[in-house]
């Protein structure tokens, strides 16, 4: 998973990378061939007392140490870039995929974990991408090369290197076999805490309501110890594998040392190739301990390439069409055949052959109690999910061949649950029509029965508005849905229960209000306030996602016995008649 997401996401950047390759591979060899020179000064400079011979040559080194720093600088510039494109270009496609999940999918994966892996996991994978470009890349460069050079000054004493080097890279693989589950429960573990703390920073109201703070702190508590435990245990096996390498490093330094003197002493090497011998031996440790940090990387990183993947594999239920229909003929007629939706795994569909037709000029509500399947009903209008069985058509045409663009344009959406994004009030109002003027928004939240509050907030139309709305009350961030969505101005609208949380003086005023305003469009409300829906010209009864009873009010006050019950659960005989 981890090498097929760096081919995909790493293949429009194969110049800079080929370039940094070079110049990796210029400064390690500068690297290389210092030792050597430093043996020859020593062997014909210092033992001969040869002055020129050291300037000269010292010269050189000096020459080449600045060609490799400048060789380093340019990989590490070119290597930074590079995967910082890389994290973009990833967090883009994740982005991009989620953006594209009907609601199916998003609560099939969670918000915790999806925002997890469009930060953190995106993270670990750019930053294994960066330390590779600058560490990696030179690493099996200089170990080889530190092994051909090391064996060309005396190949006797490279038999330290035989036992040395497969020591360490068994001591390596072990320690990254375990690493391996114990990061991908540190992920876990991680989507674990995002979860606990969003519900608690969202649910604060209803902690200190029930007075459950000391509960929540538990459950934080539970989840950031498990966390941190796994953190422990993945610290521990990664803090053996540093005292490993150095204790194989410093045993190996010690025998090269002494069976470098006996050959000394032989006359079998000079002082200064024992020199550059043990300075090669370092680089060829230095490289495994790149390699060995890396390999620390590597486990994480893989973990984090699978869970990202899951996401960019998973395709969308809600498909966009392959020859949309981008003009629709009639304008806000709306017709539901035969739908039925069921959940994948499901036992029981949550709709079951539902017939319903709106027209414009009309308004056509849907009641019944909870669990019914109406907020579900609604959302395979705008194609938030798309109905298993049936049809669902705008204008003639079935929505799932309709261009996504033209059926934003001509259905509006007021969800159960209005949420406002972190802005003003004019940008929020603007979110369906970029180009409504001042006048436009001020007009629908005079409709919205809105626009008194507005006017009594300090910068009016500029006034912010923290994320979610948070900031102001429940009813009036509904008032700010429905002017967003009159701002918008469709043919169809759809309102999801979008007055509940209104009075029923402003729910009156709002409604007459509305009345005039979508004279001409298509409206279906769904509601649970019988006076909201009880004028309407069309209602539709709901019970356990099917389609038993549609009328006036009067005429199902009078046959149906479901919409009967709803109603005199509210009203009084009297009252509803």
């Amino acid at each position: 998973m981890l090498i097929r997401l760096l081919r995909t996401y790493l293949r429009p950047y194969q110049r800079p990378i080929a370039l940094l390759v070079l110049l990796q591979f210029l400064q390690t060899c500068a690297t290389l061939y210092l030792p050597t020179l430093n043996a020859d000064i020593i062997d014909n400079g210092v033992i001969n007392g040869d002055t020129g011979y050291i300037l000269s040559f010292g010269a050189l080194m000096i020459g080449i140490s600045l060609a490799q720093v400048v060789c380093n600088i340019g990989a590490v510039y070119y290597g930074a870039r590079t995967a910082a494109a890389l994290g973009r270009d990833v967090r883009a496609a994740v982005f991009d995929r989620v953006q594209s999940f009907s609601a199916r999918e998003v609560g099939h994966f969670g918000a915790p974990t999806l925002i997890t892996r469009t930060t953190n996991d995106v993270q670990q994978i750019q930053m294994l991408a960066l330390m590779t470009f600058t560490l990696m890349v030179s690493a099996p460069i200089m170990c080889v090369g530190g092994i051909v050079l090391a064996l060309g000054l005396d190949v006797p004493l490279s038999g330290v290197l035989v036992a040395v080097v497969p020591v360490l890279g068994l001591s390596v693989t072990l320690i990254v076999r375990r690493l391996r589950p114990l990061f991908r429960a540190m992920q876990e573990r991680l989507d674990t805490v995002n979860r606990v703390l969003r519900e608690q920073i969202t649910g604060n109201r209803v902690i200190r309501a029930f007075v459950r703070d000391e509960y929540e702190q538990h459950r934080f508590r539970k989840a950031n110890t498990e966390l941190t435990d796994i953190s422990l245990g993945t610290g521990n096996m990664l803090a053996l594998m540093f005292p490993i390498v150095m204790t194989v490093v410093n045993l190996s330094s010690i025998a090269v040392v002494w069976f470098g003197a006996h050959r000394i002493d032989s006359g079998g090497m000079q002082i200064g190739d024992l020199t550059a011998y043990l300075a090669y031996l370092m680089q060829i440790v230095m490289a495994v301990m790149m390699a060995t940090f890396m390999f620390m990387m590597v486990p994480r990183a893989e973990v984090c390439a699978e869970r990202i993947q899951d996401v960019l594999q998973t395709s969308s239920s809600v498909v966009p069409p392959v020859t949309p229909v981008r003009e629709l003929r009639r304008h806000g007629h709306l017709e539901i055949r035969g739908a039925g939706f069921r959940y994948p795994g499901a036992e029981e569909p949550v709709l079951k052959a539902i017939d319903l037709l709106a027209r414009p000029g009309e308004t056509t509500a849907v009641i019944g109690s909870t669990g019914s399947g109406k907020s579900t009903l609604l959302g395979l209008v705008p194609r938030l999910f798309d109905a298993t069985d049936g049809e669902v058509l705008v204008d003639g045409v079935d929505v799932r061949t309709i261009d996504p663009r033209v059926l934003a344009r001509t259905v509006g959406l007021v969800p159960q649950k209005p949420y406002l994004f972190a802005g003003t009030v004019a940008t929020n109002l603007r979110y369906g029509n970029p180009d409504a003027t001042d006048e436009e928004l001020w007009h629908a939240l005079e409709v919205a029965q809105a626009k008194p509050f507005v006017e009594g907030l300090e910068g009016g139309l500029d006034a912010p508005i923290a994320q979610g709305g948070t900031n102001v009350s429940g009813g009036q961030r509904q008032r700010f849905a429905i002017a967003r969505t009159l701002v918008q101005r469709p043919e169809i609208y759809l309102f999801d229960d979008s007055f509940s949380a209104l009075d029923y003086a402003t729910d009156a005023a709002l409604r007459a209000a509305l009345a005039r305003e979508t004279a001409e469009a298509t409206v279906v409300i769904v509601a649970q306030r019988v006076a909201t829906i009880r004028d309407a010209d069309r209602i539709v009864v709901l019970d356990e996602g099917r389609v038993v009873g549609t009328g006036r009010h009067h005429e199902l006050m009078a046959d149906n016995e479901t919409y009967r019950e709803i109603v005199l659960s509210q009203l009084t005989e009297a009252e509803a008649a």
